[in-house]
């Protein structure tokens, strides 16, 4: 039987357990989106898991989405990132970089620029822009040139992102950031050839993981995929269609491994384990009180190689140490999330040693 204590074959790395930290949107990047010592010491506590998964990095400016996230698209944020990775590297670590363009769900507040989308179809919400919340404003639509400018950001930040020693890229096409704004008919309604059909919508993101292949090898590219997901005002009509389409062209592409994020209503760890062939990462979402349990039942019985967590990652330093013994967990303080500084962040205890 299949433990999370069990190692795994990713690509050309050897991951030593079954867990993996998920992306976690954290705003302690330095306000140009510099990574800094702070983000290194976070990332560092946290290697004796399988695989970390940074938080969202922009590839580009118009896609950050927050202040204070980090960005992979200067040569001193690429430069901060260096030292992370070298950082999780020199005590035995495994990283990957998740690559988020935030598309409609940022603010000219946050970048000084209008936000791009599929469609100028305005979000409904709020967002924190640095001194409070606004209202989401009305994307732009993206031309031809800005769809091959934001490929192309994809292109080099993954390029930057290997060069600073990451051991792989997530593209995030969930929970309503720009790729998932692609992939939804009520954030995409075009009437090219990216939109209407799953095929359609479905394009622009295979286009620009195709793109980012032609740059990394496909065992260190991984897709994080939310089907049904409602987060950022997304709603998505035909998930069996578009889903459907999706995941058998990335069987095509021999990926490091196909990340779901559960949502309410639809079992998209199910349908994803019915349709994927390759490593399967498992999100059971936020709704799931019995995480450990989870965990366990879905490694035991292969119904994914890989399991993300997220708040009790976050939380618990020594997660791994905790897992293995049994020990409590620290429980999260939502009111630090997205802070600044260490507090909510490295200072979370780890276990006494007796």
């Amino acid at each position: 039987m299949t433990s999370y204590k069990d190692s795994l074959i990713l690509g050309a790395m050897t991951i030593p357990n079954r867990v993996v930290m998920a992306p976690m949107t954290r705003n302690r990047a330095d306000e140009n989106g510099d990574p800094n010592e702070l983000m290194r010491e976070y990332y560092m506590q946290r290697a004796s898991i399988g695989l970390i998964i940074t938080e969202g990095t922009a590839p580009e400016h118009v896609g950050k989405a927050y202040p204070g996230i980090p960005g992979i698209y200067t040569d001193t944020q690429e430069n901060g990132w260096k030292l992370i990775a070298d950082g999780v590297h020199s005590v035995g670590g495994h990283i990957f970089m998740q690559l988020m363009h935030s598309g409609r769900i940022s603010h000219k507040k946050i970048t000084g620029l209008d936000p791009v989308a599929p469609s100028a179809v305005k979000p409904a919400g709020e967002l924190f822009t640095g001194t409070g919340m606004d209202s989401f404003e009305t994307p732009l639509e993206m031309s031809s040139e800005q769809l091959n400018a934001t490929k192309a950001a994809f292109v080099d930040a993954t390029s930057r992102a290997l060069r600073a020693g990451l051991d792989g890229v997530e593209l995030h096409a969930a929970n309503g950031y720009l790729l998932h704004q692609f992939l939804a008919e009520n954030s995409n309604t075009r009437v090219d050839q990216y939109g209407g059909t799953p095929e359609n919508r479905a394009r622009y993101v295979l286009e620009v993981l195709d793109a980012v292949l032609e740059v990394a090898p496909s065992s260190q590219v991984g897709i994080r995929i939310s089907p049904n997901g409602k987060f950022n005002d997304i709603d998505e009509v035909d998930i069996d269609g578009t889903y459907s389409y999706l995941i058998s062209e990335l069987n095509r592409r021999n990926l490091a491994y196909l990340h779901v994020a559960n949502q309410a209503g639809f079992d998209g760890l199910a349908f994803a384990r019915e349709r994927y062939s390759g490593i399967l990462v498992a999100n059971s979402g936020y709704g799931d009180k019995d995480k450990v349990g989870t965990l366990n039942h879905l490694i035991s019985t292969n119904q994914a190689e890989l399991f993300s967590l997220g708040r009790m990652a976050l939380a618990n330093p020594d997660l791994m140490a905790r897992l293995n013994t049994g020990a409590d967990f620290n429980a999260a303080d939502s009111s630090t999330f997205y802070s600044r500084g260490a507090v909510g962040y490295t200072d979370y205890p780890g276990l006494k040693v007796t």
